[in-house]
Parts: structure tokens; C-alpha cells; sequence
């Protein structure tokens, strides 16, 4: 990368503001808190969304569209979730513009206030489940299993390309069950999907767990959550699962008649994974010369760059790189040529790190005359010179080795930065000069989990679900306790 920029030791957070747009991944928008995705960044985005899509086609689930707008009484409806999102919310008053009298643009048009006001849509449940009140009358209707990628606001004062934007891309998945255990199981198993998501594809590892009552989503009786950790030791939140219990089928009047006739109001779930899992991609594997994205959702999986000396050279070298990107495309890799005379080599080769492609080939005359290719994976920047003969299989080999070595990297990292520790004393000393995640006990308690919170910043990102019975003290009260859950600091 070019000089000047911040190295991860340096400024961790400059230096991913700085790659975020240097990687051309997106850029702050004319509208404060708002983000454009530009193309390349889009690009990993549509591998997530094909790769989630399809999973969650496979778990039963079909896509329908919600509307963008949502009456303002639907939110006042479930009191939890009204007071867990008010704050947050973009509201529509009036319909109308007209010029403005004295020749200043336009205005709102004080006679086109709305009876009642819209809010932008902070999450679907309001609109959704009002809308299954129609769609769900006996036991037959169910489980209804629908999803939806859309956008929503939620209006963020301090914000941060993909981690914190007012306007984010996501999807959502809303449920209906006839019993609470369907729901349950439901829950649980779009959290596996995420985790599985999360560990194929992205090659994060996770852990999975359940929140505390403080951090539950807004109107569930449960939410279920995978954390995984950055470089810079803080956790991320990548997904999470509600278990909504049958609070929004009261809220919205949302019955079905069980086989033996009995009316019963419907079990529901909600899940969702944002455009936040790009923040989450970038900061898990990245390094000071740009990103480092897992093949499975790089958008170029192989670059290759001639070397020559002259035109003559350059139609030779490019009739063999022909054959090979023929035999690679027919094995599904995303393969680019850059015969492009605008730039050197060497540029080409820091633009490709830079945007962390797996994969670079380079070939010159002297490969030409031997009959080889110089291979450079991005992860590790180890480069060797290999036979032409049968490439193709190499390079599928080497980018499923890429993946796992990727994935195996930031397990390791997590491993390492991982602790256990016994006194409010050790946790502020580790979470103050190491970060990481820190498993502690709890007394299980709001109040100690809040002041923890307030003295140190750090929030219970879950308690796991594989959490292993071990009896103990609350590091902060003191207070009896039945096992450790993760403490971090996070995004």
C-alpha cells in the first residue's frame, strides 16, 4: 500500500477506514451515516448473500418483500420493542414538497402532513407479523418460513463504513410455529447456519451462545448470538437468532386452530446478518498491504499478470495464459487477465495485494521458454514457480488450502488471546493491556453485569452455549456462580 497509511499496531481503526476505501470496498455518502458500496465491495457482498440465500433455502425458508414504511402505531403495539428502538428511528411527517415562495428551492408543504406518521423501517417484526394475522388461520398454515434481504435505519449518531451505518443492507428471517419446542428448534438452527456460514465461507471462527437479559433483542424471550474476534482483540456480534416466544402473535392478534379445534396464538421467530459481516471479513484477516479475503468469497479468485518484453512476447504469453483461465473457469474459479499497458507489473501486483486476491500468476519469457508460472498466494506472500502441466488442479488445490489456512490463523489468534480469570483485579488488568475475549464468573445478575459494564466498558457478549458447569465466584459481587461466560469489549 501507498505510503503514509497506518499500520494495525499503529492506528487499528484508522488503518480499516483507510482500506475500506483504499480497497475501492466503499465510501461515505452525501448523507451523513450512510454508506456507498462500490462495485467491488458489492461483489463479496453478492457471494455472502448467494452463499446465506441458498442455506437458507436448503433449511426450508422461501423470500417474500416487506414494506419499507411502518405505521407508527404497529411499533407502539409490543412495548419492549418500541422502547428498544425509538431512539433510533427515522420518521416520515409529511408527503409533499412545493417551491418555496420566496424562490429558495423547495419545502415540506405544511398542508400535506400525514394523519399518522411512518417510521422507516428499523427491523421488519411490526409489518411482518401484522401481516400474518391474514396469512395464518389453522395449524395447516404452519410453520410459515419466510425471509427477506432488504434495507433498514437506524439512525446511528457515530458511524463507521459496514460496522455502524444509519442505512445498512441485511436479511431477515421471520417464523411462525404451532409450539413453542418448533420455535426453539428453529431458533438454534439458524444460529448453526450462521455459525457454518461464518466458519466456510468467511473463515471466522465463532462462538455460539445465548445473550443475557441486558443484551436481548427488543421483544424476544431468548436471542441466540455467534461472536467472533478481531485482530484488535474486540469481539463482533455476527448474527443473531430470537426466540420471540408468542409476544408478537399477542401483539398482533396473530391465531391459528390447533388439530383438535383449540384457538392458540403462534410461536414466533426472527434472525438476521447484516452488511456488518464486510466489517467483520475485513478486520478478522486483513494485513498492512490490504485485504486478505478467503477464496470462497473473493470476487477474483485468481489474477493473472504477463511480463514481457514486447508485443510479439506478450501474444505468446497471452495464448497460453488462454488455455489456462479456459481450465480453471471450467472448475468454477473466478480467474482476471491483466494485459493492460497502463500500468507496471509491480503496480498491478501491489493493486491485486492490496485488494487481497488469493491467487496471483505471473508469467515472463523465461517461464515461457520452461514451460512454468510463478504462483503467489496473498495470504502468506510465499511465491514458488510451478509447472504448467496440470495448473489448474493446483491452483483448485491451493485455494482450498488458502481457505482452511485462513480460517485456521484466526482460530489460532482467538486461542491466544483467550483467558480465564478469577478477580476484577485480572480482568481489567487483561482487558486494558491485552483485549481479547476474557471468561469470568457472573453472578448472573443485571446490576453486576451493569457495572461491570459502566467501570470497564466491556459487555457479556454470551454465555455459551457448550459453557461447562463449573462452580465459582462473580469476579465483580463476589456472589455464587455456575459456570464462565465471555466478557470483551466490542464493536
Amino acid at each position: 500500500m501507498s505510503k503514509g497509511l497506518p499500520t494495525r499496531s499503529e492506528n487499528y481503526s484508522e488503518w480499516y477506514n483507510e482500506l475500506v476505501k483504499r480497497a475501492d470496498l466503499a465510501e461515505n455518502s452525501p448523507v451523513r451515516g450512510c454508506m456507498v458500496i462500490k462495485p467491488y465491495g458489492y461483489s463479496i457482498w453478492e457471494k455472502m448473500q448467494r452463499a446465506l440465500d441458498d442455506m437458507f433455502k436448503e433449511t426450508g425458508h422461501t423470500n417474500a418483500y416487506f414494506p419499507l414504511f411502518i405505521p407508527k402505531s404497529y411499533l407502539s403495539k409490543e412495548a419492549s420493542h418500541v422502547e428498544g428502538f425509538a431512539k433510533e428511528c427515522a420518521v416520515v411527517t409529511h408527503y409533499r414538497l412545493k417551491n418555496d415562495p420566496n424562490g429558495k428551492g423547495v419545502v415540506v408543504d405544511p398542508d400535506a402532513k400525514l394523519e399518522e406518521e411512518l417510521i422507516v423501517r428499523p427491523t421488519s417484526e411490526t409489518v411482518i407479523w401484522s401481516t400474518y394475522k391474514n396469512w395464518i388461520q389453522s395449524y395447516r398454515d404452519l410453520p410459515l418460513l419466510i425471509n427477506q434481504w432488504a434495507n433498514v435505519v437506524r439512525w446511528e449518531m457515530r458511524t463507521r463504513l459496514f460496522l455502524r451505518t444509519a442505512e445498512f443492507l441485511w436479511q431477515e428471517g421471520h417464523t411462525a410455529h404451532a409450539t413453542a419446542q418448533e420455535a426453539i428448534a428453529e431458533t438454534k438452527q439458524m444460529l448453526e447456519v450462521y455459525a457454518q456460514f461464518a466458519e466456510e465461507w468467511m473463515a471466522v471462527p465463532v462462538i455460539k451462545g445465548v445473550k443475557t437479559a441486558n443484551e436481548r433483542f427488543a421483544g424476544a424471550e431468548d436471542t441466540y448470538c455467534i461472536e467472533a474476534m478481531m485482530q484488535d482483540g474486540k469481539a463482533l456480534q455476527a448474527g443473531t437468532s430470537h426466540f420471540l416466544g408468542q409476544n408478537f402473535a399477542n401483539a398482533f392478534d396473530v391465531k391459528f386452530q390447533d388439530k383438535e379445534g383449540k384457538l392458540d396464538y403462534v410461536w414466533g421467530t426472527s434472525w438476521g446478518v447484516s452488511t456488518r459481516l464486510m466489517g467483520a471479513l475485513i478486520m478478522a484477516h486483513s494485513d498492512d498491504a490490504g485485504l486478505v479475503l478467503p477464496p470462497k468469497l473473493a470476487p477474483i479468485q485468481v489474477v493473472i499478470v504477463p511480463i514481457y518484453r514486447n508485443e510479439e512476447q506478450l501474444a505468446q504469453i497471452s495464448e497460453k495464459v488462454g488455455e489456462i483461465t479456459k481450465d480453471l473457469k471450467k472448475l468454477g474459479i473466478s480467474v482476471k487477465y491483466d494485459s493492460s499497458d497502463n500500468t507496471k507489473p509491480g503496480f498491478k501486483f501491489a493493486e491485486y495485494e492490496l485488494k487481497g486476491v488469493p491467487v496471483r500468476l505471473a508469467m515472463g519469457g523465461r517461464d515461457l521458454e520452461n514451460g512454468t508460472v510463478e504462483v503467489a498466494r496473498r495470504d502468506t506472500k510465499t511465491k514458488e514457480t510451478v509447472s504448467i502441466e496440470g495448473i489448474a488442479t493446483y491452483i483448485q488445490n491451493l485455494l482450498e488450502d488458502i481457505q482452511e489456512s485462513i480460517y485456521k490463523k484466526a482460530l489460532t489468534f482467538r486461542e491466544e488471546n483467550t483467558y480465564k480469570v478469577d478477580s476484577f483485579e485480572e480482568f481489567n488488568n487483561i482487558l486494558d493491556t491485552k483485549g481479547g475475549f476474557v471468561l469470568a464468573h457472573w453472578d448472573g445478575t443485571s446490576e453486576t453485569e451493569e457495572k461491570i459494564k459502566e467501570e470497564t466498558k466491556a459487555t457479556i457478549r454470551c454465555i455459551p452455549l457448550n459453557q461447562e458447569a463449573e462452580e465459582g465466584v462473580c469476579i465483580y459481587s463476589g456472589k455464587p456462580s455456575k459456570g464462565r461466560v465471555v466478557f470483551a469489549r466490542a464493536y
